[in-house]
């Protein structure tokens, strides 16, 4: 994608509809991510039982149990404790945007969208859900490095700055998925919601050992494995050059003989992939980029926060 030369309207990236659907579940932020939050009430918290944090200024309405009558001898202005269950959320989406996440089919049902473009619409979507519910929202864009990181902000420009980067981006390099979660699990210091937006081409160790090394740190995971249609079905019929992708050469195949043997290792990679989610409670979603973006995300966070009312 070239960089685009006019500002952008935020608003113009997004599909109102889509907003709308999502917006309508009614699902805060957190109870989609955090496991320790049953309903959306905070429990009153006495100081004991929780890591303090930070201070905020007092408005009319808090517990003033929770003043900090230390700092108004000194400033002679009121200041709440906040504890770490009670500070905003700061998620961090980590978004790939190497050689491979380009592919895209020219008559996929939602007008032939590459995975990236795909991938950036998921981004901007939970990022707007999240700056609504004002938690702090980062981006990082990587391919084997990391290009672009902006750090978690809850501001009214982030949203604007986020989208800005979404569409300067273009898709050139491998990846290295591995190395690129063991950056942002030592990166990241705090506890947090950790989303992964990949096509996940890549080794499969490598990306277990990564993903293993985030959930070390305590962060929460969501990963959007993002495919193309003809990526899992391959539907290619006749003889057909296969441009390579992330270094990999060209090859002229015959896809009739190759299509058993390559669904066979596909199912087994995702297979591998899930169970390493799976055992490391990471929150793995299935995207199809011919799936419309309000059904496949709606779904997903439909889901996650049925499971949570029930834990």
């Amino acid at each position: 994608m070239a960089e685009s030369q006019k500002s952008l309207d935020p608003r113009e990236y997004l599909d109102p509809k889509t907003l709308a659907k999502i917006v309508r579940l009614e699902v805060k932020a957190r109870l989609i991510v955090e496991g320790f939050i049953s309903g959306l009430h905070k429990s009153p918290y006495h100081g004991f039982s929780v890591e303090f944090a930070e201070h905020r200024e007092y408005v009319p309405g808090d517990d003033i149990r929770h003043v900090d009558w230390k700092v108004f001898g000194r400033s002679d202005r009121f200041y709440i404790k906040q504890y770490e269950e009670e500070t905003n959320l700061k998620s961090y989406i980590l978004l790939d945007a190497s050689e491979s996440m380009q592919y895209g089919a020219e008559a996929d049902g939602w007008g032939g969208l590459t995975k990236y473009q795909y991938g950036t619409y998921i981004a901007a979507a939970l990022s707007y859900l999240l700056i609504q519910q004002q938690d702090a929202v980062g981006l990082a864009i990587f391919d084997q490095d990391v290009r672009t990181y902006l750090p978690p902000s809850s501001s009214s420009s982030q949203f604007n700055n986020l989208i800005q980067e979404l569409d300067r981006q273009q898709t050139a390099r491998k990846t290295d998925l591995g190395v690129i979660f063991n950056s942002f699990a030592d990166r990241i210091k705090k506890k947090g919601l950790v989303v992964i937006i990949s096509d996940m081409f890549d080794d499969v160790n490598r990306i277990r050992r990564g993903l293993k090394h985030l959930r070390h740190k305590n962060h929460e995971i969501i990963l959007f494995h993002v495919m193309d249609r003809d990526e899992l079905t391959f539907p290619f019929q006749r003889m057909t050059m296969f441009e390579g992708l992330e270094a990999f050469p060209e090859i002229l195949v015959n896809p009739r003989v190759l299509r058993a043997a390559y669904l066979e290792e596909l199912e087994r990679f995702r297979d591998q992939l899930k169970e390493t989610c799976r055992n490391n409670l990471i929150d793995y979603v299935s995207i199809d980029t011919s799936q419309k973006l309000d059904g496949a995300l709606s779904s997903y966070i439909a889901a996650r926060a049925g499971r949570l009312r029930k834990a």
